[in-house]
């Protein structure tokens, strides 16, 4: 009884620990702040698996406007590394570039356009080294069906961050993280260079990217590599 007793008492203090933890982290600051509403909040070691190496890519979106029974937002996507005990900015689009773009209101409407979504798909070791790289998707309109966007975020010279590979495709561009997790599944209408974007050649396709051999290689070729 005495045993189990002791047992349960680890159990228990673990249990505090752990939770005193995760509680630590969550008031770690933010600087500067995360801008409007936190969507999403994703850990990602982009420079190894390491207190040092720990980063936090977070989906947020600030309210700009309503009109027409709709609310518009501007997105943001923040990548923050921890740094001397907090959470510092290392790049935020659209102020630092792709994928989002600035929202701006359409002349004597309450519109704001593009229409943004953005997800946070996950962080993985696509490269095949010791550290992570991020994978965002994002779709932006303002006419028919706009064009989505799938990034690769790594770590940089000096503590930044680079945008490793985009592939693009109008409408709709889905990813997912390889089973094997060192790839990308891309999913979305496949044009050819004559299809309108009424008519996608094919509907429904499929690739996966991948880096080899110093490059990142799609297979088929179905979405544009920028």
């Amino acid at each position: 009884m005495i045993k189990l007793h002791l047992m349960a008492v680890a159990v228990a203090i673990g249990t505090l620990a752990s939770g005193a933890g995760a509680l630590a982290e969550s008031q770690t600051a933010f600087a500067p702040p995360i801008p409007g509403t936190i969507v999403q909040n994703q850990i990602a070691y982009l420079t190894g698996a390491n207190l040092d190496g720990q980063w936090r890519a977070v989906a947020s979106k600030k309210l700009v406007g309503t009109g027409s029974g709709q609310s518009f937002y501007q997105w943001y996507l923040s990548i923050y590394a921890l740094r001397r005990g907090a959470y510092r900015l290392r790049y935020q689009s659209p102020r630092n570039g792709g994928p989002l773009e600035t929202v701006t209101q359409a002349d004597g409407a309450k519109m704001w356009f593009p229409v943004a979504q953005l997800r946070v798909v996950g962080a993985a070791k696509l490269t095949g080294s010791a550290v992570q790289q991020l994978v965002v998707q994002s779709h932006e309109m303002a006419a028919d069906c706009g064009g989505s966007t799938v990034t690769v975020f790594g770590s940089g010279p000096g503590d930044s961050v680079v945008r490793a590979v985009t592939v693009t495709n109008p409408c709709e561009l889905r990813a997912t993280i390889g089973a094997d997790g060192t790839s990308i599944e891309l999913a979305g209408p496949y044009y050819n260079a004559s299809a309108p974007m009424c008519c996608p050649t094919k509907n429904s396709a499929s690739a996966v990217l991948r880096y080899r051999g110093g490059k990142w290689v799609e297979t088929p070729n179905y979405f544009k590599i920028n």
